[in-house]
């Protein structure tokens, strides 16, 4: 449940973030932001599913207050969170999932992990490249999170994390 009140919160909070990245005319950060709740949204998603399977009960969630403040601020903001559930959250909760041999449990952490990562480099080169960022969109695994920048004109990616996924394009 600790997970799961994680991705609910930050995808509540980047919708937040989205919002007024497009107040202030961030449209790419914007699409950014959006794509990155959708992949915590798939992670509330899993996450449930596997705590439903262990007949357990999820949580409800009451959102966290969110300081939404300039997208500047707003990018900074997520940097050391992703990296915190990339380097230790998941980490912790796949180890544990090994020792209670839940391998659902071990494939939804790691799924997350691995998309957390992703979402931490897409913000630090969102920040880096604030006011310049490149038009791309932004391929968003049904399956797994996993979340993807491509060009405009091309084909979301397949095949990655070992199977053949689905993927939501945000424009």
């Amino acid at each position: 449940n600790k997970a799961l009140r994680g991705e609910t919160n930050a995808s509540h909070k980047y919708q937040l973030f989205a919002q007024k990245a497009d107040d202030e005319h961030y449209a790419q950060v914007a699409k950014l932001f959006r794509a990155v709740s959708m992949a915590e949204s798939i992670h509330i998603n899993n996450h449930k599913a596997v705590i439903l399977e262990l007949k357990g009960k999820p949580d409800i969630i009451n959102y966290d207050f969110v300081k939404v403040g300039t997208t500047k601020a707003n990018l900074e903001n997520p940097l050391k969170g992703e990296a915190y559930e990339k380097n230790l959250m998941y980490p912790n909760f796949i180890k544990q999932a090994k020792v209670d041999n839940l391998p659902d449990a071990v494939q939804t952490f790691s799924f997350a992990q691995k998309a957390e990562a992703q979402h931490e480099k897409l913000f630090e080169d969102a920040l880096n490249n604030l006011g310049k960022n490149k038009p791309v969109d932004y391929c968003v695994s049904r399956i797994s999170g996993a979340t993807y920048a491509v060009n405009e004109n091309l084909k979301c990616p397949s095949g990655k994390f070992g199977m053949e996924q689905e993927y939501i394009r945000v424009k």
